[in-house]
């Protein structure tokens, strides 16, 4: 295989990062985009890219034989199906986090790749961040010894529409899944128990969503390591993205990206530019380093860094902080297993 011909499902903002992500790497080609709104401008937009075949629904391209893999970029209710769809069809398979709402029907997924033989690479974009993928390589070479305390701050600078948040699967979810991955990542661990604490302080909009805008997680791993989440939909400074590890033998943590190294002195005090404002901005290199590792895992047969246990498992500890949020206490990863029928809190 020379080149690798991609389609996409979902022509919206991430959607189109994927596309000129994929369009800047010579190993592969977005050969067909998929969306229920497809209009004159996407296919002036899909013109210009050289992107040949524009639809309103991927079964116009899905089963075409010259497309090796497909990225799922539609929003999260419709990912289950499409992933069953296109692993049907034997294509290669990336989906945007998170992969569902409910386990069991994450797990229906993951059974119909294995059966398929496909691969799936789940979009945690962020261990491809240079930052934090060095975090891992650290602990990886025993510079800090066994981690024991794991500390991750995740605080956007605006909150999102009401619209997304009724849409969202909320802030654990939507938000702290990203960080529920880092967690385990960094800690090379899984988790046990979570105890979840969560307030509307930032905007009503949030309680009238049964949703909060300012959370804290606490977790134990199962190795008896722990680790602190904290969230907030509104910092007023920027996005703020940090890490720490605390190891037996040391520690490591890193901070902010900012648009430079600046610093203001004077005699009113000290300043500099804020942090990088936003996701983006933030995980640009990211975004482009997580499509050619799962271009190259296909390209070359290798295992995806991010696949879809990845996924699952960090849909359950969601999942669990949701349960412990409303019940007010601490709940085990295997409280959530073990609920097999379809529950409101966790989704089924």
């Amino acid at each position: 295989m020379e080149k690798l011909n991609i389609g996409i499902i979902g022509a919206g903002r991430i959607g189109k990062i994927h596309a000129d992500n994929i369009m800047r790497l010579p190993s592969a080609h977005v050969y067909a985009i998929s969306d229920p709104y497809a209009n004159d401008a996407l296919r002036e937009w899909a013109s210009v890219r050289g992107i040949g075949v524009v639809s309103e629904d991927c079964e116009a391209w899905i089963n075409d034989p010259q497309i090796h893999a497909v990225f799922i970029c539609s929003p999260t209710d419709t990912h289950v199906p499409l992933i069953k769809k296109a692993a049907a069809a034997g294509k290669h398979i990336f989906c945007e986090k998170p992969i569902s709402m409910s386990v069991a029907q994450t797990k229906e997924a993951l059974e119909a790749v294995s059966k398929a033989g496909v691969k799936l690479q789940i979009g945690f974009n962020r261990r491809f961040d240079h930052n934090f993928r060095r975090v891992r390589e650290l602990i990886d070479a025993g510079q800090i010894g066994e981690p024991h305390i794991v500390k991750i701050t995740s605080r956007d600078p605006n909150p999102p529409s009401e619209d997304y948040i009724r849409s969202s699967g909320g802030i654990f979810m939507d938000m702290m899944i990203h960080d529920f991955d880092m967690a385990r990542y960094v800690s090379r661990c899984e988790a046990e128990e979570i105890h979840a604490y969560g307030s509307v302080l930032i905007d009503s909009v949030f309680e009238r969503c049964d949703d909060v805008d300012t959370a804290i997680v606490m977790i134990r791993f199962k190795n008896g390591a722990v680790a602190v989440i904290d969230n907030s939909r509104k910092a007023v400074y920027g996005y703020d993205q940090r890490v720490e590890v605390f190891g037996s033998g040391g520690s490591v943590a890193v901070t902010n990206d900012y648009p430079n190294t600046a610093e203001v002195h004077t005699a009113e005090g000290v300043r500099r530019d804020k942090p990088l404002h936003f996701f983006l901005e933030r995980y640009n290199d990211a975004y482009i380093d997580e499509t050619k590792q799962f271009i190259t895992s296909i390209m070359e047969d290798r295992d995806v860094m991010v696949d879809g246990n990845d996924g699952l498992q960090a849909e359950l500890m969601a999942l669990a902080a949701n349960l412990s949020l409303r019940l007010g206490r601490p709940v085990k990863l295997s409280e959530t297993l073990e609920l097999a029928a379809p529950n409101p809190i966790l989704g089924g």
